[in-house]
């Protein structure tokens, strides 16, 4: 005779999903992104300019970063100034994953890739969609986001158990102490430095390569082959203050629309999720998540080693992007300070919000070069008063899809009438 309980087993079973649903909920909306960087890297970048095409890419790497840091600032209310010390540590990781393994494997760092990234322009129309130059790029973004997530769990694990400007302070010396050891590293292993072993070129040297240029014959044979460069060399060769140059171009519409839409989707699922519950009530009361058995220290470790590692790897894809220097100035405080901006703006704790700002700050001030004087001017004073007229941000903490923004929306731009009657009474 079957008891209640395994009645309820039973009825229970009889609700669950099937498998198909199941994996159409689960994978679908992974697949979905794949389709539709496909589309943007095969269909839609060669109608564009390579001016736009390039725009269209800093929103893409710029949704990754803000997205990233509203998981930290947003979800667990935190407030993290250095995010862009993760972004350089996760670029100059991949840097060195991406040319000194190119050097190692193809005797080059030149780009390797295939169509996907951004490749058929120079090459024939047979070229494969996928190559190992894109297998070792991907490689190298997965490095740069685990070291990124490493050196998080190491700074936030002491650190966040702080709070407020406090925290601000310590994030943001991070992002410099960061910015100063980048520059202190020696310079970049080329294969003509390979050539010379003391990394210095004499006269003889140069006329003997001007001479078998002139007669078309290739350079001297490497004293030191590439497969041979020192693992230690390589993790300290990345340019010091003049930057991490000759990386291979990788970067393409592709892969920035693909990690971008991973992180939204992470983020969401983060969000909607029992983990990402308790993120938000230590946003909303972090004694009462203590009191309800929260163990905040922990879930804010791990928000802060998640939100590294996507900036880790949005530092990557900003490293091989075509026409982009990797140096420690273009990932300092300034950095940090503009993905606070998009973040903020957008709303905390709102990841369409963070995407839409991204979108907003980078496109902003390239519509205002027409006035070159003024533009950073005009900037400033449309973001004070946005701020001034939504505190709370584009969207606040609801989302583009929430039906109850929509209906915030309406009642900020027109009264409700029953309270124009209630005003007249």
């Amino acid at each position: 005779m079957a008891t209640n309980s395994d009645q309820l087993h039973v009825h229970a079973r009889s609700l669950a999903p099937g498998l198909l649903p199941s994996l159409v909920r689960g994978l679908g909306p992974f697949v979905l992104c794949v389709i539709i960087a496909f589309v943007l890297q095969a269909y839609i970048k060669p109608q564009l300019q390579a001016y736009t095409a390039k725009l269209v890419l800093d929103i893409g790497v710029n949704i990754i970063l803000a997205v990233s840091l509203t998981m930290v600032n947003g979800f667990t209310g935190q407030f993290s100034m250095g995010h862009a010390g993760f972004l350089a540590v996760g670029g100059y990781a991949a840097g060195i994953v991406s040319y000194y393994g190119s050097m190692r494997m193809f005797g080059s760092p030149d780009t390797a890739g295939g169509m996907l990234s951004g490749m058929p322009i120079r090459t024939p129309e047979d070229l494969p969609w996928l190559t190992t130059g894109d297998t070792l790029f991907f490689t190298s973004l997965l490095v740069g986001g685990l070291v990124a997530a490493v050196l998080g769990f190491l700074v936030g694990l002491p650190s966040l158990r702080l709070k407020g400007d406090y925290l601000a302070i310590v994030t943001l010396g991070f992002g410099e102490i960061v910015r100063v050891l980048i520059t202190r590293t020696g310079p970049v292993i080329t294969p003509r430095t390979l050539r010379d072993p003391s990394h210095a070129l004499d006269g003889q040297l140069i006329v003997e390569i001007a001479q078998r240029s002139a007669q078309g014959n290739p350079l001297p044979p490497l004293i030191l082959p590439a497969t041979e460069v020192p693992l230690s060399s390589a993790i300290t060769g990345t340019g010091g203050a003049l930057g991490f140059s000759g990386l291979p171009t990788y970067t393409s519409l592709f892969w920035v629309y693909l990690v971008a839409g991973i992180t939204v989707l992470v983020a969401y699922r983060l969000k909607i999720s029992t983990f990402g519950r308790a993120f938000l009530s230590i946003r909303e009361d972090e004694i009462a998540s203590e009191a309800m058995g929260v163990n905040t220290t922990r879930y804010k470790v791990w928000a802060f080693v998640i939100s590294a590692f996507f900036a880790g790897v949005a530092g990557g894809l900003f490293a091989h992007t075509l026409g982009v220097g990797l140096t420690p100035q273009a990932a300092g405080f300034q950095k940090s300070f503009d993905i606070i901006i998009m973040v903020v703006l957008g709303g905390l704790g709102s990841i369409s919000g963070a995407a839409i700002a991204a979108i907003v700050v980078t496109l902003l001030p390239e519509y205002l070069r027409a006035i070159a004087d003024y533009r950073m001017i005009v900037f400033a004073l449309a973001l004070v008063l946005i701020m001034i007229f939504r505190p709370k941000g584009l969207l606040g903490v609801s989302e583009i899809w929430d039906k109850s923004l929509w209906r915030g929306w309406a009642g900020w731009f027109r009264r409700h009438p029953k309270e124009k009657g209630a005003k007249r009474g």
